[in-house]
């Protein structure tokens, strides 16, 4: 029960009211030791509570040391893109709404004057994504020396989009902290390793094995495509009698435009997720398919991470992504808090290379399935079988070595 953790009776009730009994192995595991002021580097998978466990303890810790005057923020949370930022923002609210915390969101995409806005009240928790902040840091509408805990939200993700270098400016500005955290998907790599370094302090590493019911169970496998239109058919198909809603990810933003078009051509009605996307369009997007009013979401992988909605039936990775964790983080849209979800992959013949190392990195077989009135006509690619010398070809290979060994005989 959350109340043994030795919250305040206001944040225990409204995480009653968001439905939550029982802290999730990572809330056990982060909220008594980040309620110590250790430093934390943690580990857990996608949809298991992981949020509310470092919001929890930093909102006791605001409860239990309450602002003494006017002042800049006291808790900065950076996260990776705008919708976690977003996410992270309202489920902010949501915990402390029975209290007098104070909660700002800034990121890219909004005008200058709703920042300066948000920057003016005395914020106790502001989430903000790296560049976004980075730039009032310099332009000075910015002042990190009240920040008492920096909490680096998918920092995996940060490192994957680049932004080590930013980040690392911001620790340094916000250098009379008392705490810092560091959550990613995974722990392993140098990367991490060398962020964990720069922005900790003797940090206490926890790594959480979720329960059954905390991991959900996603069904994993693949439809093999001859060509394009084979594709689409199959990605139709899919859409018209399998999912109930879905999340359909391309690899471009042009090819996104005409995924759009066709499936709009097509009958079908859609909201989508790209990179340089106005916010106002973001938010609209994501209200649209978070309702229910709209039950596909077509996106690129800018929206791999962050992407938060319940009951998510279906990912349909559309075109396959560059790497093995981009799959599981794409994926991890389904299935989450212990709910069952369904990944499938539409692979063309030049895709096939990607399949073997998803299946080493997530050490499980993604099942070969056909649609019956859609079977492909092509058998799997697979690598070209080592061509069998001749005796001649042989013979003349062995002749060749001899020639290599005489001539470079030098007696001494």
């Amino acid at each position: 029960m959350f109340e043994q953790l030795d919250l305040d009776d206001e944040l225990c009730r409204a995480v009653a009211e968001l439905g939550y009994i029982e802290p999730t192995s990572i809330q056990q595991l982060v909220i008594p030791a980040a309620m110590e002021g250790k430093d934390i580097l943690a580990s857990a998978p996608t949809g298991t509570g992981k949020t509310a466990a470092f919001l929890l303890p930093v909102c006791q810790f605001i409860l239990d040391y309450p602002r003494r005057g006017i002042g800049s923020t006291r808790i900065l949370i950076l996260t990776p893109t705008r919708e976690l930022a977003q996410q992270v923002y309202q489920q902010a609210l949501e915990l402390s709404k029975y209290t007098d915390i104070v909660c700002g969101v800034i990121t890219g995409g909004i005008n200058y004057g709703t920042d300066r806005d948000t920057l003016e009240r005395n914020l106790d928790i502001l989430v903000a994504t790296p560049g976004r902040l980075f730039e009032h840091i310099e332009q000075e509408s910015f002042d990190c020396r009240d920040i008492e805990c920096l909490i680096l939200d998918e920092a995996d993700r940060m490192l994957d989009m680049g932004f080590s270098s930013i980040v690392n400016q911001i620790s340094a500005e916000a250098r009379w902290r008392k705490q810092s955290m560091l959550f990613s998907a995974t722990l392993e790599g140098a990367g991490i390793s060398r962020f964990a370094k720069d922005i900790l302090n003797e940090p206490v590493e926890l790594e959480a094995a979720p329960s059954r019911k905390e991991q959900g169970k996603i069904h994993q496998w693949l439809h093999l495509a001859d060509d394009a239109k084979h594709k689409y058919a199959l990605l139709k198909h899919i859409l018209t009698h399998q999912a109930e809603s879905a999340v359909v990810f391309v690899k471009t933003r042009d090819r996104l435009n005409e995924l759009k078009q066709i499936l709009e051509r097509d009958g079908f009605t859609v909201c989508w997720l790209q990179g340089e996307m106005p916010q106002d369009k973001r938010n609209l997007s994501m209200a649209k398919f978070r309702s229910g009013e709209v039950k596909i979401l077509i996106a690129t992988d800018v929206a791999a991470r962050g992407i938060d909605v319940e009951n998510i039936s279906h990912v349909i990775n559309y075109d396959m992504p560059r790497t093995a964790d981009i799959y599981v983080h794409r994926i991890g849209r389904t299935g989450r808090a212990g709910n069952k979800g369904t990944a499938i992959s539409i692979v063309e013949a030049h895709d096939i290379g990607i399949v073997p190392k998803i299946e080493r990195y997530t050490d499980q077989p993604l099942k070969r399935r056909v649609i019956d009135e859609l079977r492909p006509k092509n058998k799997e690619a697979k690598p070209p079988a080592k061509k069998k010398m001749s005796n001649r070809a042989k013979k003349a290979a062995g002749k060749t070595v001899k020639k290599k060994v005489k001539k470079n005989k030098n007696p001494s």
